[in-house]
């Protein structure tokens, strides 16, 4: 009886080993989730950054390590917009994960800020409610401002001038004092950080010294052109100095009032313009360089993931456009770098991602529930390397200006975008290859190669092109568009 006993208490006392084991592992895994750095700037190209156009001379050392150290995303869009501050809808799809067409109305009627359900299920409520740490700092306006009052410590303020206090050092500044507030208290709850910037979007007043590195000027008289300046950014390969035909939205900011720009297209203008861009993201890579070392500093970085993007691209000059109103690959495609826990180094993968998909992503990356509000889906199997794309095909929108506006589908190589603008007077079709046209070259840049221009025209194509027109409609539909093209049927 005494042996069975000692037996007993000895099987009992290993147990209780053991289940101590599993508690403290349970515990440890809690104090190990993931934190979350999540960079977001404001009106960026990815074709600036060397890691999608090796030729471009902006430096980055930053972004450039973060890198090597984790993937390129190659195919991350915006869906699009309905509004002419395409930052807002875009901001709200990453907020929400909901695809355009089911926002809330906010996303286009920007004074419409009422609270509204999808508030509540929204990044910063999700994480809050998940035991994260939630802090913002990023521009005021034209964002989302329902799921913005969700963070725990908001630090919002427009700074795109050239001094710190004015321009992107002050983003910086709020991190480090919020990480500084956190050691101080001795917190120890996982955070989520939304490390918004309010450069390069015009006016992109660089800081003195990064002008001088880029050749460019402030400039600001509308009687006179910048001069020329060898330092200056070379013309992008697909710069024209006019679009070949109407965009379709009359008076429109972005094309024909930002300072320094106005309605010019000549190289001067343009070079000044890439040298002001390029200054700004570069003091950009500069602030996120002082939080990463303030991160690892603390021995947070390596349980951190890192989200670099921006809410939509830029053109600048290509195709004879200026602004971000237009489904081009310098537009529609976004940048988009992660680094983290499990994220093998120096990869690189298609991806087929929306902004709309980062919600989701993140929930995944941290072990929380994705709601059933969320439309996007999670690309943690591509970045975990499991899978490269997690969708076909890719639908853009554009509409902010004269309905029904611009459309564009992408599958594999191929891209059609479509022009329904000005009561009809513009009606436009764009059939591109991106493996042999990755520039989108127009017959404007005077290019001999057959497929080097739009093929919408080419005898050759139109059965691709008829594919691709059906598939947008498709699109179209599953999307909930509510316009239809000229040429449209309203079903399929």
């Amino acid at each position: 009886m005494m042996k069975n006993t000692v037996k007993y208490i000895g099987l009992l006392s290993s147990l209780l080993i053991l289940f101590s084991g599993c508690s403290k592992e349970k515990e440890q895994k809690e104090s190990e989730r993931p934190n979350f750095l999540f960079v977001l700037v404001d009106d960026q190209s990815p074709f600036d950054l060397k890691q999608y156009d090796p030729n471009s001379i902006l430096e980055t050392p930053t972004i450039d390590r973060l890198a090597a150290g984790g993937m390129v995303i190659e195919s991350a869009r915006h869906m699009g917009s309905m509004n002419g501050a395409v930052c807002t809808p875009s901001r709200h799809m990453i907020m929400t994960g909901r695809t355009l067409w089911h926002l809330p109305p906010s996303a286009e009627f920007q004074k419409q800020t009422d609270p509204h359900p999808l508030d509540t299920m929204t990044l910063p409520a999700i994480f809050n409610r998940a035991g994260y740490k939630t802090m913002r700092t990023c521009k005021k306006g034209n964002s989302y401002p329902g799921a913005n009052r969700q963070f725990a410590v908001v630090k919002d303020a427009t700074k795109r001038g050239g001094t710190e206090e004015s321009g992107s050092a002050w983003h910086a500044q709020q991190v480090l004092d919020y990480l500084g507030e956190r050691e101080t208290a001795g917190e120890d709850d996982p955070f989520m950080i939304y490390f918004g910037f309010s450069h390069p979007h015009d006016t992109r007043n660089g800081t003195p010294e990064l002008l001088a590195k880029y050749g460019a000027t402030n400039h600001k008289d509308k009687e006179t052109i910048p001069a020329a300046n060898p330092k200056q950014p070379p013309l992008q390969d697909n710069y024209l100095p006019a679009h070949p035909f109407f965009h379709g939205h009359p008076e429109l900011r972005d094309e024909e009032r930002v300072s320094g720009v106005w309605k010019r297209r000549d190289e001067n203008t343009i070079r000044n313009e890439l040298g002001r861009e390029y200054a700004c993201s570069e003091n950009i890579d500069s602030q996120m360089a002082k939080v990463l070392a303030r991160l690892e500093q603390m021995g947070e970085l390596d349980n951190t993931y890192i989200i670099y993007t921006s809410d939509h691209g830029m053109a600048i000059g290509r195709h004879g456009l200026q602004g971000k109103q237009n489904l081009y690959e310098h537009t529609w495609r976004v940048p988009f770098i992660v680094s983290g826990p499990g994220i093998q180094p120096g990869q690189r993968a298609e991806g087929n991602i929306y902004l709309l998909d980062v919600l989701p992503t993140l929930c995944d990356l941290a072990g929380i529930d994705i709601p059933e509000t969320v439309e996007g889906v999670s690309f943690k199997p591509v970045l975990m390397g499991q899978k490269e794309t997690v969708r076909e095909v890719q639908y853009g929108v554009y509409c902010g200006g004269t309905k029904p506006g611009m459309r564009s589908v992408r599958q594999g190589d191929w891209k059609l975008i479509k022009y329904d603008v000005m009561e009809g007077v513009v009606r436009e079709t764009q059939l591109f290859n991106l493996a042999e046209n990755p520039n989108e070259y127009l017959p404007e840049h005077g290019k001999e190669a057959e497929m080097q221009t739009n093929l919408a025209n080419n005898p050759k194509y139109a059965d691709k092109l008829k594919e691709m027109e059906a598939l947008l409609l498709k699109q179209m539909i599953a999307h909930d568009d509510p316009y239809r093209l000229w040429d449209q049927n309203s079903t399929l």
